[in-house]
Parts: structure tokens; C-alpha cells; sequence
């Protein structure tokens, strides 16, 4: 096993964006998830134009919980162990999901979100290790 430090390179600043990115659109899905149970109207278009012809309160509960699972994949990269990189790198990928399926009721929201979750996968993916040290 190798025992020397590795060299610590800008990625590391990247993570830490990463991990700053993901509690953020972790607060802003919840934010998304309660205007969803409490509001069927706020949205571009009906359910029938979704690609998952779903109600509006179960995508509401899909957001909430999705962002709470964000902001939780957030705090264990913060944590730079190897766990925190799963779990971000999987609350990550879950929310790129989502949001394509949610894509035509937020087309903006959802293409920003999606953008921001690939950087934020291949942030932790090719430098997570960094984090370490």
C-alpha cells in the first residue's frame, strides 16, 4: 500500500464547490418538492405532458425527498471519506435522473440542475481521493 501523501491539486477546491452545489440544489429541490405538494398550478404544464404522467403532490414528495438525500450526500463529502464520495456521487446521479424525467414542467430549472450534477459526478469520480488529504 502506498503511504506517501498524495499531491493535492486544484480538484480539491472543486469538491468542495461540488459538495457546496449539492446542498444547494438540495435546499432548492425541497423548495421545489413543497411547491409541488402545495401548488399543482406553479408548473409549465399538466401532468398528462410530463414523461411520467405522474400527480404533481407525488412528484412534490419525489423532490423532497430527493433533496433531502442531496443535502445528506452534501454533508458526507464534506466528510471526505470514502462513504460521503458514494453517497454524493449516488444522490448526484438520482437527482440528474428526476430532473430529466421532470424536464418539461421545469425545462430551465431541470437543464441547470442536470449540468451542475454531472460536474459535480466527475468532480468526485476523477478527484474525490483528494479530498482525503
Amino acid at each position: 500500500m502506498n503511504t506517501q501523501p498524495r499531491e493535492v491539486t486544484g480538484w480539491v477546491g472543486w469538491i468542495a464547490f461540488g459538495a457546496t452545489i449539492l446542498g444547494l440544489a438540495g435546499i432548492f429541490q425541497v423548495m421545489a418538492g413543497v411547491t409541488g405538494i402545495f401548488n399543482d398550478d406553479y408548473y409549465v404544464t399538466n401532468k398528462d405532458g410530463l414523461v411520467l404522467k405522474i400527480d404533481y403532490t407525488a412528484w412534490g414528495w419525489t423532490h423532497l425527498i430527493v433533496g433531502l438525500f442531496l443535502i445528506i450526500g452534501a454533508v458526507s463529502l464534506f466528510s471526505g471519506r470514502g462513504f460521503g464520495r458514494v453517497i454524493a456521487v449516488i444522490a448526484a446521479f438520482v437527482s440528474a435522473v428526476v430532473n430529466l424525467a421532470f424536464i418539461n414542467a421545469a425545462p430551465v430549472w431541470s437543464t441547470i440542475i442536470i449540468t451542475l450534477d454531472v460536474l459535480v459526478i466527475f468532480a468526485v469520480i476523477a478527484h474525490g481521493r483528494e479530498m482525503q488529504t
